[in-house]
């Protein structure tokens, strides 16, 4: 994609695996998806990092469920991740998030600086990712779980939770 593209997709991700693959080299290769209304998933089966197909096929999964649980599946992973190179492609495993910031540039008035704020990551170790294995984050407790002015006031979450009359939830 363009420049905007590359650098949201540096910083915005979810991510079981990473690097530069080659979905079209092989006939078996795929990448598919399923959403049943709980759970989406993204399934990467039999493909094959650009350039070093010899190393063997990948076949690996993420399924993002509804109540935010989310989990990395690793059928085949032939080389350690460690082993991969990242000199065509950046090699990770994790989630991050970021925005963008349009500001009015200072030397050209009509134009506009577009700022990248990434505000968190969690990066996964890639010598831990194996055939057979998987990885399953679960959601934190935060103060949008709570239904009704009582249940948000009383929270002990470490949030300072506090009711929004107007928009009936709690914040």
């Amino acid at each position: 994609g363009d420049v905007i593209h590359r650098m949201l997709t540096a910083t915005q991700y979810i991510a079981p695996l990473m690097a530069n693959f080659n979905p079209s080299y092989s006939r078996n290769s795929t990448v598919q998806y399923l959403d049943n209304g709980t759970v989406f998933v993204v399934q990467w089966d039999k493909v094959y990092l650009q350039g070093k197909e010899h190393m063997g096929s990948f076949t690996f999964q993420a399924a993002l469920h509804r109540s935010g649980r989310i989990v990395f599946g690793y059928k085949e992973i032939p080389v350690p991740v460690l082993q991969i190179s990242a000199s065509q492609h950046p090699v990770k495993a994790g989630l991050s998030d970021a925005f963008m910031v349009l500001n009015p540039s200072p030397d050209v008035p009509e134009s506009r600086r577009r700022t990248i704020y990434e505000y968190h990551r969690v990066e996964l170790d890639t010598s831990r990712i194996s055939s057979l294995s998987a990885v399953e984050f679960t959601p934190l407790p935060t103060c949008l779980q709570h239904r009704s002015c009582e249940t948000c006031l009383s929270s002990e979450l470490t949030f300072n939770c506090s009711w929004c009359h107007v928009l009936q939830r709690c914040c």
